[in-house]
């Protein structure tokens, strides 16, 4: 048995997600411990705003890595301490680092590319852990998407004899795996859907204050605006094939604005924007099924801050009838711990020299081993 940590920060910027993972010889993982450290207001606005911004100064860069990467070394530090885990018995800390931008077509006719904040070697001299980090961008130079990543950690968790199941992770943005039966050969499918909280964070935050709309109160609250969401669904994200990922550089608020008329009711818009999600996360459903030939699948596993949105849940589960939605930690694996515990099993990957992606979910031209290793 290994121990290994996994960091997760998000689209949504709430904080760190630190989670201490056994995992064995065969690489089967079980969650020990967890801590969530949250995300200094300051600290957010100043990412928020280098997601958003068309010029970046390198100091700027510079003093948000940093706090970033303190910050990640803080999560560990905390995590250890409250279990009584002596920083020698991890094996490695995975780090994903905070996405900034990702432009997999890349812009203007220049190259692709993916930018996570992230200072391994700094949280390797604060914590005294190897850091395994900047995973994504082995797949980018082999021509994948670079995300979404924790579909190899779906299968890995999830996939079981005799049922097709989906694993919806609903974070700032919403990317799904669809999992056929152990026995079929058919490829694992994953990719991202579209905004899931994003848009509905920042409006919330616009009109109402706070981070999110609690249970989706807000929004459960509003009636659809059907030609604002019609609209909004001509985007051509939401019809491009397969493999494709998103992120804050195509669906921000000023996206969301261009498509409003000024005279929409803020409440409307944003029940709008859950039935958004939802729609086009049925929509990516059915992409996914068609390039398999899959049925309708038996569960639906939610994860990500999004689990907690009973409005949202509540959509997802009137545009899916056929299938059931089933809390993760029904299988072991509470929803909000899914995504760094695909970082501390990737780390395991990268030093047993495995690949750590999909080539079926992010389009990369093979299997690949993901990751630098950064000693204490």
């Amino acid at each position: 048995m290994a121990l290994f940590v996994g960091l997760m920060s998000g689209t949504s910027l709430d904080g760190i997600d630190a989670a201490l993972v056994e995992i064995d010889a065969m690489g089967r993982p079980r969650l020990l411990f967890t801590h969530a450290e949250a995300m200094p207001t300051a600290l957010h606005e100043q990412l928020l705003q280098l997601c958003q911004a068309e010029r970046v100064a390198f100091a700027e860069l510079a003093s948000a890595e940093d706090a970033f990467s303190r910050l990640q070394a803080a999560a560990v530090l905390r995590l250890l301490d409250d279990n009584d885990i002596a920083a020698e018995l991890v094996t490695a800390i995975g780090s994903h680092g905070q996405t900034i931008e990702h432009a997999p077509w890349g812009h203007a006719d220049g190259p692709a590319y993916t930018l996570q904040l992230d200072n391994p070697s700094l949280i390797a001299e604060l914590t005294g852990c190897t850091v395994v980090a900047d995973f994504r961008r082995r797949d980018l130079a082999a021509g994948g998407q670079a995300a979404p990543l924790a579909p190899a950690f779906h299968e890995a968790l999830f996939r079981r004899k005799g049922q097709w199941q989906l694993v919806l992770n609903l974070g700032g943005f919403a990317n799904l795996t669809l999992l056929p039966p152990a026995e079929s050969d058919a490829q694992i499918i994953g990719f991202d859907t579209g905004p899931a909280n994003a848009l509905l964070d920042a409006w919330h935050a616009r009109h109402r204050g706070g981070r999110f709309d609690a249970d989706g109160n807000w929004a459960a609250a509003g009636s659809v605006d059907e030609t604002l969401l019609e609209r909004l669904l001509g985007e051509p994200f939401f019809h491009r094939p397969p493999p494709r990922s998103t992120g804050r550089e195509v669906f921000h608020l000023d996206w969301l604005e261009y498509h409003l008329t000024g005279k929409e009711n803020p409440i409307d818009v944003q029940a709008t924007l859950a039935e958004l999600t939802a729609t086009s996360v049925t929509l990516g459903i059915e992409m996914a099924r068609e390039l398999v030939g899959a049925p309708a699948a038996s569960a639906l596993i939610p994860c990500g801050g999004g689990a907690h949105n009973r409005d949202l849940l509540g959509r997802l589960a009137r545009h899916l009838p056929e299938t059931a939605l089933v809390p993760s930690s029904d299988w072991g694996w509470p929803a909000d711990w899914l995504e760094a515990g695909a970082f501390a099993w990737l780390a395991w990957r990268r030093l047993e020299g495995l690949p750590g992606n999909l080539p079926s979910v992010t389009g990369a031209a093979g299997p690949r081993v993901l990751g630098g290793l950064f000693s204490p």
